[in-house]
């Protein structure tokens, strides 16, 4: 209890797996938080001041399951192993804390999602702006940038997803910052940039950080300082996969905030269907590298048009030539070298890791036979990447069995004739068994017992049995050395013997091959940056054949990026719902220009205005990864940003109603949209009255028409809006279509131009189930304002009132209200008359 008081008093904040014997423990408090958190039983052993010690334990063989569950509840651990061979410790044996286990530390391949990047993410804070830090030891990522604001604060922690986020402990952070999962506070002196250069300059070896174009970079680098500091004091170990820091700046892809990205819903929805969304129906890639790597590019779009258009061209040239399926029918037995390479740098790599690369650097000359022939620059650059490796292939090759042991410790990692004197100590082993085949019949002549039998386990090592009826036969030369229920175990002189000779070879059997596997180890680690490019290479592959697999499964083409301003896409669908839907899907054109920046969106609920807005902008966003679309021809000028605004929803942890939530997201586009942004804004206004909210609307829509001049889809049932479009103000209108058959509503899907005649609300309101009684009072109350010539101010304009000549604006007070009000004498209305006339008032309103 000493030792684990010294370690606990080092790490008080972490629960602290102790090691004793084959059971990691816990104590006290760590104690009683891990039975709740893993549902283990919580015992008590011993006694400290009096009192029994709270006491829960996992199998060593097994604490990886236990580990994991605790980093996905954001639980931080600290192992502490015991140091050396317990065998030849005098008395206790040391205890010390080995590494500690963060959510954004996590290596082991039991502790990650394979098809994720788990992120480590340091924030530091300056007058400018802020500095970020981010990296994945998993794969060996180290990046780092620089924002402005908090609204590109905020885009980027969306967009990054971090496991864990060290900040300093001050006041006055964000909300969005402060609300994350995984949140660390550190002392501020850890973020001081002087100390963060000098930190990055003695961990990388270099005289200056200009290589990595950081110099200018001061929160940069103050959060890389920290991040490092941070990652060396839990990993207790050197870091040689870590070898450089990119810089991965905003202004390099399109941006879109953290609204957008939810609206959108690239690869996760409020029900937890991943497959219903753009990640779930474009990814089929086949590696888990390729499949991390897929993720990134989908939430960094880039606005890049020489790499997008070398991305597009290899697609086709995977598609033209056939060579998608060929290439991807080799990935099939292509493992994780990116994650395998970093357990080889940090030393913990198993056997199988090793035969996994080892089969992985086997595929490579095949892989470049199929690339070689392609005209594609892209391609030819990535098998230039690819790199050769064909001594590593013959090494591992070589050394390593065809199906290797889980654990190290087990042996039988290498192959024969690998190693001479491993070879000879294996003889010994091996020879073992013909030699007491040999003992046991000698032994069963000499003493006449035909049941006499040889044999051994590891606690008491090799033995003669005897039954308990037979052992008063047993020669006087045996030495009793087990009584078992039914039997007599003996020893002799000669099996002694024999038993130190076999157990010495086995022990320097795994002693030599625990020494050629770390040989192993630095042999790979000599070549560790060209294995580093080839995995990153085989991931693009992976990616760059899905793409081409996409395109044919699924009817998508080849986009063009123009430098000319504009969007023209024609035959456009939406590629999730047309995937995850047995109807067909009915394609929509969408074209804007200097002429039009604007279109009005109009027409039924469920008539799909969100889909055919979504749709647009997905189309843009699968453009600028490098991926074919789904339409049949997609121009597409320069693009900044895709801003969003859709769907309604509270934020009750804010204290944000529906329309204050609404009203910010719209706040934030009317101050970030430029004239090459594309804007969706999806029913403005709807979460307040129906005055504030049309004239809201209306100034939004006029606002990004003519200040921001962004290409914007607007779609309302304010049908006011719709007169928006005048010659000139470079707004036009368009509906989506749907008829009446009988008492049935028949949604088209298709978007016509011009402006809808009705919002088809009753008929919606019927499908959606309300009571039929409630549809017919809607009905006749409808009809009741329709024949007044008006609409009332709660609902949407009706075909007959916009085309009554009597109709008065949503802005102009009702005249004939105040003929009636003027002509009124309060002094001479008795009571019943003033509520006679309060109800004709309100009538005509």
């Amino acid at each position: 209890m000493k030792q684990f008081f010294a370690a606990k008093a080092e790490h008080p904040d972490v629960l602290m797996f102790f090691r004793m014997g084959d059971f990691y423990e816990l104590f006290y408090d760590d104690a009683r938080k891990a039975a709740r958190l893993l549902d283990i039983t919580l015992t008590q052993r011993g006694a400290s001041a009096g009192q029994p010690i709270p006491m829960a334990g996992v199998p060593v063989h097994a604490y990886e399951g236990y580990l994991a569950r605790l980093v996905a509840l954001g639980e931080s651990v600290a192992i502490c192993e015991q140091i050396g061979d317990p065998a030849l410790a005098k008395g206790l044996v040391e205890r010390k804390v080995v590494r500690i286990v963060t959510p954004g530390t996590v290596t082991d391949e039991a502790l990650l999602n394979e098809r994720r990047d788990t992120l480590l993410l340091a924030l530091s804070r300056g007058k400018q702006g802020y500095g970020l830090a981010w990296a994945d030891l998993a794969s060996g990522r180290f990046l780092v940038n620089e924002v402005d604001n908090d609204d590109a604060l905020e885009a980027e922690l969306a967009r990054l997803q971090p496991a864990e986020l060290l900040l300093p402990d001050e006041e006055g952070w964000p909300v969005a910052v402060l609300e994350r999962n995984g949140l660390r506070r550190r002392a501020p002196w850890l973020f001081d940039a002087d100390s963060g250069r000098r930190q990055l300059l003695q961990f990388f070896g270099l005289h200056d950080l200009s290589g990595f174009g950081i110099d200018d970079k001061p929160r940069a680098i103050a959060a890389a300082g920290a991040l490092l500091g941070y990652v060396e004091e839990t990993q207790k170990q050197r870091l040689p996969h870590l070898t450089a820091i990119a810089v991965e700046a905003s202004d390099g892809a399109i941006a879109m905030n953290a609204a957008t990205r939810r609206h959108l819903e690239l690869d996760s929805r409020i029900d937890g269907d991943v497959k219903a969304t753009l990640l779930g129906v474009l990814d089929s890639t086949i590696t888990p590298m390729g499949g991390r790597l897929l993720w990134r590019w989908l939430h960094r779009p880039l606005r890049d048009r020489r790499v997008l258009g070398e991305r597009h061209h290899a697609v086709a040239t995977l598609i033209d030539q056939r060579t998608d399926d060929t290439l991807r029918e080799t990935f099939r037995a292509l493992g994780d070298l990116e994650r395998i390479l970093t357990r080889v740098a940090l030393r913990s790599a198993r056997p199988r890791d090793l035969s996994t690369l080892r089969d992985g650097l086997g595929l490579l000359p095949a892989l470049r036979e199929i690339l070689a022939p392609l005209d594609s620059p892209r391609l030819q650059a990535l098998a230039a990447e690819l790199g050769e490796h064909g001594e590593h292939a013959h090494l591992l090759a070589s050394a390593i069995v065809p199906q290797p042991p889980v654990l190290a410790r087990d042996g039988g990692i290498f192959a024969e004739g690998y190693d001479a004197e491993l070879d000879e100590l294996r003889r010994l082993s091996t020879h073992a068994n013909q030699f007491l085949i040999d003992l046991e019949a000698r032994e069963r002549e000499a003493s006449g017992i035909a049941t006499l039998k040889v044999g051994y386990n590891r606690v008491h090592g090799y033995y003669i049995e005897i039954s308990k009826g037979q052992s008063d036969r047993a020669p006087t030369h045996y030495t009793r050395r087990q009584t078992l229920t039914g039997a007599e175990r003996y020893i002799t002189e000669e099996l002694k013997a024999f038993e130190d000779k076999v157990l010495s070879a086995r022990e320097r059997s795994l002693s030599r091959e625990k020494l050629l596997y770390e040989g192993l180890l630095d042999a790979l680690n000599e070549r560790l940056e060209p294995l580093k490019r080839c995995a990153a290479a085989l991931s693009e592959l992976d990616v760059l054949a899905g793409f081409a697999e996409r395109a044919q499964a699924l009817d998508w083409s080849q986009p063009q990026l123009s430098d000319v301003p504009g969007l023209r896409i024609e035959r456009g669908r939406h590629p999730v719902v047309e995937a995850v839907r047995d109807e067909p899907f009915e394609p929509n054109d969408l074209v804007f220009n200097d002429t039009i920046r604007m279109r009005v969106i109009t027409g039924p609920n469920m008539g799909g205005k969100s889909t055919y807005m979504r749709q647009n902008a997905l189309i843009v966003l699968l453009a600028h990864i490098g991926s074919f679309v789904p339409a049949t021809l997609a121009v597409i000028g320069p693009i900044d940003r895709i801003l969003t605004r859709i769907g309604a929803g509270d934020d009750l942890a804010r204290g944000q109603s529906t329309f204050m939530v609404e009203m910010a997201e719209t706040s934030y586009i009317l101050h970030h949209a430029t004239s090459e942004s594309l804007v969706l804004m999806d029913e403005i206004g709807r979460g307040t009255s129906t005055y504030d909210g049309l004239a809201l609307a209306d100034a939004c829509a006029r606002h990004l028409a003519a200040v921001n001049r962004s290409y914007t889809l607007f779609a309302t049932h304010y049908f006011e809006l719709t007169a928006l479009a005048e010659p000139g103000s470079g707004i036009a209108n368009v509906h989506l279509d749907a008829v009446e058959h009988g008492d049935a509503l028949v949604f088209m899907h298709a978007v016509k131009d011009g402006p809808a005649d009705r919002s088809f609300g009753l008929q919606v309101a019927a499908l959606a189930g309300l009571p039929k009684t409630v549809v017919r009072q809607a009905r006749g109350r409808l009809a009741e304002l329709e024949q007044q010539g008006r609409d009332a101010p709660s609902t949407p304009m009706t075909a007959q009132a916009l085309d009554a000549p009597q109709q008065i604006g949503l802005f102009t007070p009702t005249s004939a209200a105040l003929e009636a009000l003027a002509a009124l004498d309060p002094d001479e209305l008795t009571p019943k008359q003033a509520l006679e006339a309060m109800y004709r008032l309100k009538a005509l309103l």
